[in-house]
This record gives C-alpha cells, structure tokens and sequence, in this order.
C-alpha cells in the first residue's frame, strides 16, 4: 500500500514510517518541522529513510490544503494515517488559537481531502487527554468525554467528532486512537522521562507535579507501533480505541526506576498539580485486545532501560 504519514518526521510518526518501510509498504512523510522543538532532532529522526525509494518526504503544513490536495494528487494514497498535531497540553492553555488552527483545521483538511480523493480509509491520532477528570477507572471508549480541561484536549476530541460526521456523511471508514502517554527511543524533548533524565544526569533538579502522586499509563513506542498498524490493517466504519499499557505508574516510582538506572539521585523540585493536568490516567484495552488483537508487551523498567541506552548513546 502506499500511505500518508502526517507527522512523519515526529516521535510517533516516524516509529509508524520505519515499520511501514520495514514491512514493504510505500510511505509518503508529510511534516513541516516546526519549532516546537528543535527541527533537528525531526531531521535525525527521519534521516535513514531518506534514500529509500519507498519513502517521499514532502516539507509542509496541514493547514495549507491547497498544498495537500497537490501531494494528494500527485501520490494517490491508498489509506491515511493521521499523527501531525501541536502537541502538549500546558502550551495549549498559552496558545489556544494555534492548537484549534493545527490541530481541528489541519484534520479537517485531511478529512476533506480524504473524501475528495476516495480513499479507503484514515486512521487518526487522539488522546487520552480526552478523558479529563474522568472518575472512572480505568478510562473506558464507553465512557463521556465531554468535560475536556485542556485546549490540546478539546483539539483532540473536537477531531474525534468531525471524523465522525465525516463517517456518517460521506462513509469514510475512520478509527481514532487514544494514546496514553507514549514514551521509548526517539521521544520527545518536551516529554517528562526525557527531561527527567537529561536533568538527572546534568545534575540539575527536576519538577515533580503534584508532588509526585500522580500516575500515567506509561506506553512503549513499539507497543503503541503494534496498535497502530494493526488498526490500518483492520478498517472500520468508525471506531474508537485506547492504546495504552494497563498498568498506571506513579511519578515517583519512575523517578525512582530512572535514578537506579542511572545510579544518581534525581534533586526533586516539588510542585502542585498544572492547570490541564489531570491526576491519573489508565487505559481499558479490552476493545483494542478484542478488535485489533492488541497486546503491549514491554513492562515499565524494561521500557525506561532501553529508552536511557538510546538517550545515552544518541543525546548525552
């Protein structure tokens, strides 16, 4: 198949091109290499598939839809997987105006374009953001999501019901997927572990919110890689899945597996929750098990070891 990666050149993004490539697939990376972090770090990410005849690299931005429909013309995807966003919930809250331009109209021009072209089917990235201050454990697709409390949140499930509608009006064959914090090699700058371990091994202090006591369903890349190919492979007309690991971490039992990992102590700046931040997170998989035969495998410390052994030979 030949696919569009939105996104391509990031965390997630890139993991999903490598194991397209890796599997036989075409791949069409669309990216714009924001500064939301340094461009360059997108740049190594993708840098090896550059001379791959399978891979096509096209340096734009989703809200230019004059642009994508060229790209769409000119690639005749067979499916779409849709990753790009502005990501982070705390710089949401700063920047509510550049998270609903990126992350609702760039997906609504895909949609459309979409629909424009035919194509078979798209699968897009959410979050479990959407959830909020859910109170119940764990976070199940059955449950109400209408009380988002970030603007990054409300992106996320404001795309969930334009893919919807897209679905309902058109019959697009859509399928959101709601990541629960998705951590290994490659990840982010901006994500806790990796600034955790950069500034444990800096010496330098740490920011722990909510003094530690919160939890995240800490998700391996390669477990959330499993989910997304597998939701490619498996249309339907709409649906909805977590993609998590099952297994809530507190913070402070990270920073613990992170500092015997290192064999350093972390400097803990103790600080109460942020605005957007929500106490816990803990995905239900049984839908994702049950339709896309998802199963994550890699448990925390195992996840944490390999993601130091990258961040040690490719940053430090």
């Amino acid at each position: 198949m030949k696919i569009i990666v939105t996104g391509g050149a990031g965390f997630i993004g890139s993991h999903v091109c490598d194991a397209l490539l890796r599997r036989g697939d075409s791949v069409v990376c669309v990216d714009n290499f924001n500064d939301y972090y340094d461009p360059k770090i997108k740049e190594n990410n993708i840098k090896h598939n550059l001379g791959n005849p399978d891979f096509k690299l096209y340096k734009e931005d989703i809200r230019n839809i004059d642009n994508l429909r060229k790209i769409f013309q000119k690639e005749k995807p067979d499916k779409i997987i849709h990753i790009a966003a502005r990501a982070g919930v705390r710089p949401s809250i700063e920047h509510p105006l550049l998270y609903q331009d990126v992350n609702v109209k760039g997906t609504l021009n895909l949609l459309e374009l979409t629909k424009e072209f035919k194509i078979k089917y798209f699968v897009f990235a959410s979050s479990s953001s959407v959830y909020g201050v859910n109170k119940k454990i764990p976070f199940s697709e059955k449950h109400n999501v209408d009380k988002p409390i970030s603007f990054y949140a409300a992106t996320k499930k404001s795309n969930e019901l334009y893919a919807y509608v897209y679905h309902h009006l058109y019959g697009l064959n859509c399928t959101g997927l709601r990541f629960f914090t998705v951590y290994g090699p490659w990840g982010r700058p901006d994500m806790a572990m990796f600034k955790f371990i950069k500034s444990i091994l800096a010496n330098k202090s740490i920011d722990v919110y909510n003094y530690g006591k919160m939890k995240r369903d800490f998700t391996y890349i390669s477990d959330v890689i499993q989910g997304v190919l597998a939701a490619l492979d498996n249309p339907f007309p709409y649906e909805i899945f977590n993609l998590g690991n099952n297994k809530p971490v507190r913070l402070n039992k990270l920073i613990k597996i992170i500092e015997k990992l290192l064999g350093k102590k972390a400097k803990r700046k103790l600080m109460p929750i942020q605005p957007g931040d929500v106490p816990i997170t803990y995905a239900n998989i049984s839908k994702a098990k049950k339709l896309l035969g998802y199963k994550p495998k890699t448990k925390i410390k195992e996840g944490v070891k390999n993601f130091i052994e990258w961040y040690q030979t490719y940053i430090s």
